[in-house]
């Protein structure tokens, strides 16, 4: 009976959470520590059967070592104090450390991962400042723009994009399309080496001529305008969005390739019935990610709303309203 009762115990606490096993491996922790400050090899010996035994009945391996002397008991009680607090930290760390390690499904990667050590500080500064950014406005560009391309009730949206905003002075602030994916081009063409820049640049100039394409496509149709809408303006602009498209992934792979770390930058693949599988990023998260923020923004009031873009370009966008940090979305 004693035999199948230890085997019914011993299956059951193998099926204890961590926290719990880990608490109940500390009482395994105290037997050893008793047991361990008696005399010689005798209780030595009797450890790694103790070990064993005290997994399913711990008292049990203490009852035999009634003949401990006053000092004897003051020291074991202070090693399985101790012993029992190594073991509970120990497990409480590893509980604590294993989600966030799980956390991102790729490797993180920095200043010292590929073949960045080997390039300007500049060029390294550059990429790792908009990385992070250049990777979101592509989800933008395949999970929200492609789809207002084949809508004419979202081409005033669309034409919203190239639009200057904050106008003062005769001069207008940076539109969208410039601040997040002009600018960072511009910005990380010129910090890099002669062999890269030249690519970038071209990549650069190949998307703004898409853009503008975009532009004249969808130019004068809003959904609250009534005009007549020239049957070619949805094939034009999908046509546009496709150019833009392969401009934008030149541009990631010529960043691939420069900074050695392949795939890091996720290119946008062609349309069609796979194109969400062979993305491989997560539009809830990318859904979720938009719809915190723009609740941030709205905290913020009209005043705070044009100082959100450059937050969330530079980097510095913080965690105050559960938007998820960057780092996480960028690793997914």
């Amino acid at each position: 009976v004693g035999e199948h009762t230890n085997l019914f115990l011993y299956r059951n606490v193998m099926m204890l959470p961590n926290v719990l096993l880990v608490a109940f491996l500390s009482a395994i922790g105290a037997t050893h520590a008793f047991s361990s400050a008696g005399n010689g090899d005798r209780c030595g010996q009797k450890s790694a059967k103790i070990f064993s035994s005290s997994l399913v009945s711990p008292l049990h391996a203490t009852s035999s070592d009634d003949d401990l002397s006053p000092t004897a008991s003051t020291q074991s009680r202070r090693s399985w104090l101790q012993n029992s607090a190594s073991s509970i930290l120990l497990g409480s760390g590893m509980a604590l450390t294993a989600p966030a390690t799980s956390a991102l499904a790729r490797e993180v990667t920095d200043a010292s991962s590929g073949e960045l050590p080997d390039l300007p500080t500049m060029s390294v500064s550059s990429y790792l400042q908009y990385r992070f950014s250049l990777q979101l406005a592509a989800d933008y560009y395949m999970f929200d723009l492609q789809t207002m391309v084949a809508d004419t009730d979202e081409f005033g949206d669309v034409n919203e994009l190239v639009a200057s905003k904050g106008a003062r002075g005769g001069q207008g602030g940076a539109s969208r399309i410039e601040r997040d994916y002009v600018n960072p081009m511009r910005i990380i063409g010129l910090s890099m080496t002669p062999e890269y820049a030249d690519e970038i640049r071209d990549s650069q100039f190949a998307f703004e001529k898409a853009m503008s394409k975009l532009t004249k496509a969808t130019a004068g149709i809003r959904r609250d305008l009534p005009v007549e809408i020239d049957p070619s303006a949805v094939p034009k602009a999908k046509e546009a969005w496709e150019e833009g498209r392969l401009a934008l992934n030149s541009f990631f792979v010529t960043l691939n390739t420069a900074t050695g770390l392949k795939d890091e930058l996720t290119v946008i693949p062609p349309p069609g019935p796979n194109q969400m599988k062979e993305y491989g990023r997560n539009i809830r998260r990318y859904n979720e990610l938009m719809k915190k923020t723009k609740q941030c923004q709205n905290r913020g009031g009209p005043a705070l709303a044009s100082g959100w873009g450059k937050l969330m370009v530079s980097g510095y966008l913080q965690d105050s309203c559960g938007v998820e940090p960057m780092e996480g979305y960028f690793f997914q």
